[in-house]
């Protein structure tokens, strides 16, 4: 399968607009790919409760865990679930709000000029083949659509926000990613 972005989205995906994003601050280029792990409640996968936290519409009751996140408005511009299924919620040229307080090379505010890609899992379990398969298609099409982003541009939410997030997490295979990217 191979990935086309038009007008900011990415073809095919399941898109599920979020209202969680605002307008990126004016001529800023975007080239910064940011990796982060999610899974709701904590260490549990599939369901809808990622689609529903980041459209705002989490239950605050259907997990003792969403009691302190269901009122965060919070979003990131592509989730990758562990059978490989990619959703968009928020387009390219937008702002997400995935990165917060963060900083990259001297850079802080890393939404603004950021994209980032959600692979569901945790900091405790490693990530599927199918995930691994389509993030790297997922980030080929990006580094084509914005070559600003290039290989040295990729982190993961932990490096630009240390000490205040641990994602994507130690099970994440960084050498393993890097190396396939360098593959033609």
């Amino acid at each position: 399968m191979a990935y086309e972005i038009r007008d900011g989205w990415l073809h095919p995906a399941r898109v599920v607009p979020s209202p969680n994003h605002d307008q990126r601050p004016p001529d800023m280029t975007i080239d910064l790919l940011v990796i982060h792990n999610i899974s709701l409640p904590p260490g549990e996968f599939g369901g809808p409760w990622i689609d529903a936290l980041f459209t705002n519409q989490l239950d605050r009751h259907a997990h003792p865990s969403f009691e302190s996140i269901y009122a965060m408005r919070v979003s990131s511009h592509l989730l990758i679930r562990r059978q490989g299924e990619v959703v968009q919620y928020v387009a390219f040229d937008r702002r997400a709000w995935h990165a917060g307080a963060s900083r990259f090379e001297g850079r802080e505010r890393c939404n603004d000029f950021s994209i980032g890609i959600e692979l569901e899992g945790s900091d405790h379990t490693a990530f599927e083949e199918a995930q691994y398969a389509q993030l790297l298609l997922v980030t080929r099409a990006l580094m084509s659509a914005y070559p600003a982003i290039n290989a040295q541009r990729i982190t993961g939410h932990q490096h630009i926000a240390p000490g205040r997030k641990t994602d994507p997490g130690p099970f994440f295979d960084w050498h393993r990613y890097r190396d396939a990217l360098r593959e033609p």
